[in-house]
Order: C-alpha cells, then structure tokens, then sequence
C-alpha cells in the first residue's frame, strides 16, 4: 500500500494543481487549508463542505493526522518541552516559551515556539545536546509546520513567534525550511506575520547570503559563542569552514539587504569564551554591524564538562559590552530544570533503550 502524503507539506498552488487534475474546483484547496489551519481540523471526514466523494479522495491520498507527542515536560518558569515522534518513529522537540523581556524584547503577551528542522544535528557545536546522537536526515515541510500546530493543541496557547532554534541547523534543511516558512507565514496557511519569524543558525555563509535575497522580512540570529576564531573553533566546528570575519561579512550584507537588526547570540560558558577580551571582541563585532547581543549562560548537558559562569562573572561581561556601546542583555534561559537546550530531551529517550519498544509508540 502505498504511504499518504501529508496534507501539511503541500502549498496552496500544490494543491490546487492536484485537484484540478482530480476534476475539482481550485477554489476547493482553500476551503481544505481552512479547515486544516483555521479550524484545526485533522479528518478529512469532517469537512463538511465538501463533497463526499472528495473527502475520500483527500483520506486515500493524503494524511493529516497530528504528531504523536509521547513525552512533556514543564518547568517552574512555565517553559514547556514536547518531546514529537515521527512516522519512521525518529523524534524532534519543540519548546514553548512564555514572555520574556530579553527575547528579541518579547511583549508581555508573546508567545514563542522554538522549532526543530532536522532529527539531530551534524554540526556538533560543543555546547549542544542535539548531535550528540549524530543526525539522522532533514525534517519535511510538514513536520516542521505541524510543530507549531501540535504544540498550541497540547499547550492551549496561541503561539505568535517562531524561532527556528531548536535540533538541527535550520539553513541546511534550506528548501524545506522556505517552504514551511510560506505556509507558516501565508493567510491561507497559519498565519504569523514574517517579522515574528527568526531563523537561528550556526553560520553557513552561502545560505545567509541566498537568506538576503529572499524577499520575506525573516530576522536573522546568529549563534556566535565566541568573537575570535581561536575561541570559537573551541565551541564551534563550523568555524574551520566560515571564520568570523566571513560569518560577519555575510551578516553585514544581510543587514543591508533586509534593513534589520542582526541578534548574536553568545552562550556564556566558564573560562572558555567569558574573558573580557572576549568582550572587547564582541564589542567590536556588534557595533559594526548595529548587532543585538543576547548572553546565554550555559545550560547544564550531561556528558559535557563545561558549566556556566559564576553571576559575577556574567553580570562583568555585560558591562563590559554595554560600556562600549553594546545593546547587551543577559537571557536567563527558561526551562533550565526540565533540561530544555536544544536535543537533551530527546537524547534521554533514545538512550532509554526500552522506550522506542514501549506502548508510547504503537
């Protein structure tokens, strides 16, 4: 039997071209993604203003069915992981994140949702659970969009910002990720408007670059972690690759091309990238590019040695920025006692050997 499409990878003219070929009016398509986006509906059975034969047309070709959650988790600052399983039985994790006046200065009523792209991550930056398990392949279109709408049913939240900042390297899975960001973005689709969307990434100079040219007003995060190469090859393996003077080159032309504000984000770990000197780097690369810079202090991941600084030593290092003219802001990272960084979650269970052969799962 051949396996269903999902009904969450198709875009608007996708699906409109298939019901043309099926005899069907195009206008039918919108009327589906009403129902799919709109009214949250997953069966096909309930749309009631379609025809019967079409909804069994839809049932045989196509599924719309949520993702299977099998494991939440909240914290005490109202933080909230979700743990996804996938068809081929992979996971990801999606986080809820409540307001915050540090993030990308979030109104009191924002809500945010850091979305995965991948299932693990092959870029092993030092810090990060996510590849420590290796990566596994790219998400599809819909299992990146499919988040955002799994995560508001379980939570009951209205989620109205994205953040692509959760497994994996976002411009890696580059198609996919535009393609989920239309549908993310579209009135037919979910509907959040583009300057609500931010795309993480580690530094993949081409695909900034091609981001630029792009014409939706998507910002732009860049996991920095250190501000001179010798520091940053130290968290960072991607920097052999993409040095700082490059990443910052490319983040300057972004910049220019979409007339926004750049985000560093720089997770502060003891005694490697803390130094004042650091500082006085960092200083130097925000200021000429106008940059954000959010300070993350490091996230506790067991298997990796490296902690997080001392309050004094945080609280020094942003005065050091803010004295050289540096918007700075210290990001007291939610979720710290659910372990809710990027893959920590979801390394449990794999390593949890009976999981994937429990009743979670069937």
């Amino acid at each position: 039997m051949q396996q269903r499409l999902s009904i969450y990878n198709l875009s608007l003219e996708e699906l409109e071209a298939w019901l043309a070929v099926k005899r069907e009016a195009r206008y039918r398509a919108r009327q589906v993604f009403r129902w799919i986006y709109q009214r949250r509906v997953s069966r096909f059975q309930e749309m009631s203003d379609l025809s019967e034969g079409l909804r069994q047309t839809l049932n045989s070709e196509f599924c719309a069915e949520p993702l299977l959650c099998v494991r939440q988790t909240g914290s005490e600052d109202s933080t909230r992981k979700f743990l996804l399983a996938l068809p081929d039985r992979t996971f990801i994790e999606s986080v809820l994140i409540p307001a915050s006046p540090a993030l990308y200065a979030s109104p009191a009523d924002r809500k945010t949702i850091c979305v995965s792209t991948q299932v693990g991550c092959a870029f092993g930056c030092k810090f990060c659970a996510s590849g420590l398990e290796g990566w596994t392949r790219n998400l599809e279109v819909g299992e990146i969009v499919q988040q955002i709408l799994r995560v508001e049913s379980l939570s009951g939240e209205k989620i109205n910002n994205i953040v692509f900042m959760g497994m994996g390297e976002p411009l890696v899975n580059y198609e996919n990720l535009l393609k989920a960001i239309e549908i993310i973005n579209a009135g037919w689709g979910v509907g959040i408007g583009a300057r609500h969307i931010t795309i993480s990434t580690s530094g993949l100079v081409p695909r900034i670059r091609e981001l630029a040219d792009q014409p939706l007003q998507i910002r732009l995060a860049i996991s920095l972690h250190g501000a001179t190469d010798e520091v940053r090859q130290r968290i960072m393996p991607i920097n052999r690759r993409f040095n700082v003077a490059s990443l910052v080159n490319a983040c300057a032309y972004y910049s220019e091309r979409k007339r926004q504000r750049i985000t560093f984000e720089y997770i502060l770990i003891d005694q490697v990238n803390d130094h004042l000197d650091q500082a006085v780097e960092l200083s130097r690369l925000a200021n000429r590019l106008d940059a954000k810079v959010n300070l993350i202090p490091y996230n506790t991941v067991e298997g990796l040695s490296w902690k997080r600084p001392s309050e004094m030593r945080q609280r020094t290092f942003l005065r050091a920025l803010r004295r050289n003219g540096v918007d700075a802001t210290i990001r007291r990272e939610k979720g710290h006692d659910i372990d809710a960084a990027c893959g920590q979650l979801r390394l449990q269970v794999i390593r949890d050997k009976s999981f994937a052969a429990s009743d979670n799962l069937r």
